[in-house]
């Protein structure tokens, strides 16, 4: 534990490198060579990330802030009395701050993230906005074990926006859900945003902008390999590809080779054909029932559920 500011105490709980040569090297290694997405987000891929939810193309960051900012008494009435706050990712967001500005009984505020520099940065200013809460910044990956540093008593609601619950294999949608039930107690809370189905020009358009700042962030993995790993991925070799993928109720984001080539990281040596893609993201679309009923198979019964006025996207309450 290291202490930041008189409210903030920072933990470090990942072990960056190891864990994502390691996982890289898997992934390039399998018959489809895929990265998890969550490699996407380095300090200058979080960056392009937050300039992707300002585009005009991009949806869900807007409408699901136009739900808080239209919902929030009707979400802090349905949420009630937190002591802890618990936010999978980092904080840098107007939704985490309407919740910390409106959660009036909230103690302490736990941010986890494995992007360290934009979790302690995003703390930091939350830290100057909010003086009277305890921030407990955990640098650590939220999908795999973690132990963390919260108190005992009064109530817990974790915090997922912006749909990257979307990102999971629904198996993994599934595991995650019990994962997260089992830092809970019976009557505490989850809160998530959930991207709905909709047509197939308006998903496309969100993942594939038309000034490039999603094939930007897309592209950053290969920069941020090459590095961190030593790898020699040439990013004018490979293209962003996206599309829907109706079948899968989800889209793709992918980075395709536009030549045969090898690229090499350390002694692995990976051979691409033209064309050959690397699958870095998923982003699945669950219409209201269906998250509802994974929700209720996983150990949590849906209280409340909004949305803006055309269902595009959709907000969750959930209690153990």
């Amino acid at each position: 534990m290291r202490l930041l500011e008189n409210n903030i105490q920072s933990y470090d709980f990942y072990i960056e490198k190891e864990n994502m040569r390691d996982e890289i090297i898997k992934g390039l290694s399998a018959p489809v060579k895929t990265i998890y997405s969550k490699f996407l987000y380095d300090h200058r891929g979080s960056e392009l990330f937050e300039l992707i939810t300002e585009l005009e193309e991009y949806y869900p960051t807007r409408t699901e802030m136009k739900i808080f900012n239209e919902k929030i008494q009707e979400i802090t009435l349905a949420v009630g009395d937190v002591h802890t706050l618990i936010e999978y990712g980092s904080g840098s967001s107007n939704k985490i701050k309407a919740l910390l500005h409106n959660f009036a009984s909230l103690k302490e505020y736990v941010p986890i993230d494995i992007s360290r520099e934009y979790l302690f940065q995003s703390s930091l200013e939350l830290a100057m906005l909010f003086p009277h809460i305890k921030i407990k910044a955990v640098c650590g990956d939220y999908t795999g074990p973690l132990t963390l540093p919260l108190e005992a008593e009064g109530k817990k609601v974790i915090f997922f926006p912006g749909s990257t619950i979307g990102n999971f294999e629904p198996v993994e949608v599934r595991n995650f859900l019990m994962k997260s039930a089992k830092l809970l107690d019976d009557g505490d809370g989850f809160l998530i945003g959930v991207d709905t189905k909709k047509d197939t020009v308006t998903l496309e358009r969100a993942y594939d902008d038309a000034k490039g700042i999603t094939a930007a962030f897309n592209l950053n993995l290969l920069t941020r390999m090459n590095r961190e790993l030593g790898a020699n991925f040439n990013e004018d070799q490979f293209e962003h590809l996206a599309y829907y993928n109706e079948q899968q109720g989800r889209i793709e984001m992918h980075l395709e080779s536009q030549r045969n080539q090898t690229v090499k990281i350390g002694e692995n040596e990976f051979f691409f054909q033209e064309g050959e893609t690397i699958h870095t993201e998923n982003s699945y679309k669950y219409s209201i029932g269906q998250f509802q009923t994974m929700a209720l198979e996983c150990g949590f019964k849906p209280r409340k559920v909004w949305t803006d006025a055309e269902e595009k996207f959709s907000v969750h309450y959930l209690e153990k």
